[in-house]
């Protein structure tokens, strides 16, 4: 019924390894050079690990950009966000729900919905992104990591040298040298980039064949791609019993995506928000996406912010929520 070319499969499966192997050779090395400098676990957490597993997002949207698919590069950067929270960190919090430090969680927790309300402003009332509004999500990408450098200085007591186990150091010492974790970290984005590029490529070929709307796809099957390296480091972190890098990592991440991914990508080439998909005949970005990330951002942080903790209901609640989205997406969100 559909003339479908499957080197696009093929080329899809295949840029979905690259970014996985990228983005693990990445963060393994990145954490290996940090941990060399002793830095604590949620700063590990919550910069370093944080930057590299976003990378695939950073890049495909970048790719994406580039070429002109500017409702991929919005789609991904959403539908990580969303991923990232109701599935990745859901998943953490139902089957191993854990106390955390809440001081710890008001910053990045305010400054993610701080960005976020500048997003949607964009949205909603310029309905689209102009290049400055790009200058102005890396300036906050560069104000972020400074803050979280300055706090951790002024607070030497959130840096807890134990959260960083002095034989998986001492060992990552003598085993690897730092010119090898150096060169893992570059041949890891090399990977990135290339998976990154397939990915864009095939998966707007593949949106064209079955005609999805290219913002569907991103926010779907990219979003999720490219989430992959956070979901490979939270099921590790939570199986060697390391919750606040999981954590630390998810909502670093879910800033980046809005600040670095987004930031990038608007910089390059400034786009609309995509008006090619329509839920009960209104933009779906306006009344589902932008929603749905907003909803499922507060149900994992508010609560624990307040309680410092994370409740199962809360891990059972995204998950639900995600199921839901994916309903929508695929069942009542309509290509125009």
């Amino acid at each position: 019924m559909f003339d479908f070319i499957p080197t696009d499969y093929f080329l899809l499966a295949f840029g979905f390894i690259l970014l996985i192997k990228g983005g693990d050779w990445f963060v393994d090395a990145a954490s290996g050079i940090a941990k060399r400098f002793r830095l604590p676990e949620i700063l590990i957490g919550a910069t370093v690990v944080s930057i590299g597993t976003t990378l695939p997002e950073v890049m495909t949207s970048a790719m994406g950009a580039i070429s002109g698919s500017g409702a991929i590069a919005y789609g991904n950067a959403i539908g990580s966000i969303i991923f990232n929270t109701s599935v990745i960190a859901a998943m953490t919090i139902a089957i191993r729900p854990s106390s955390t430090d809440k001081k710890a969680l008001v910053f990045p927790v305010c400054f993610f919905f701080g960005t976020a309300i500048f997003y949607l402003l964009n949205s909603y009332l310029a309905g689209g992104f102009d290049r400055w509004t790009g200058f102005v999500l890396l300036a906050g990408f560069v104000a972020y990591m400074i803050i979280n450098v300055i706090n951790m200085k002024r607070n030497p007591a959130a840096i807890d040298s134990s959260s960083i186990d002095s034989d998986e150091a001492e060992d990552t010492a003598s085993t690897a040298s730092l010119f090898k974790d150096i060169l893992f970290l570059a041949f890891g984005a090399i990977l990135i980039a290339l998976g990154a590029y397939l990915l864009v490529e095939s998966a707007t070929s593949i949106a064209e064949q079955l005609g999805v709307p290219e913002s569907v796809i991103g926010l779907t099957v990219v979003a999720i791609g490219t989430s992959l390296p956070e979901l490979v480091t939270a099921i590790t972190s939570l199986a060697k019993g390391h919750g606040a890098l999981s954590l630390g990592n998810i909502i670093g991440a879910n800033i980046f995506n809005l600040v670095l991914v987004c930031g990038v990508s608007i910089t390059i080439s400034p786009f609309d928000l995509p008006v090619n998909s329509l839920l009960f005949g209104q933009n779906a970005s306006l009344i589902l996406d932008l929603p749905v990330m907003m909803a499922v951002m507060g149900i994992m942080t508010l609560p624990t912010v307040f309680t410092g903790k994370l409740k199962r209901w809360q891990g059972l609640s995204l998950l639900a929520i995600y199921a839901f989205f994916m309903t929508m997406q695929f069942v009542f969100v309509k290509g125009v």
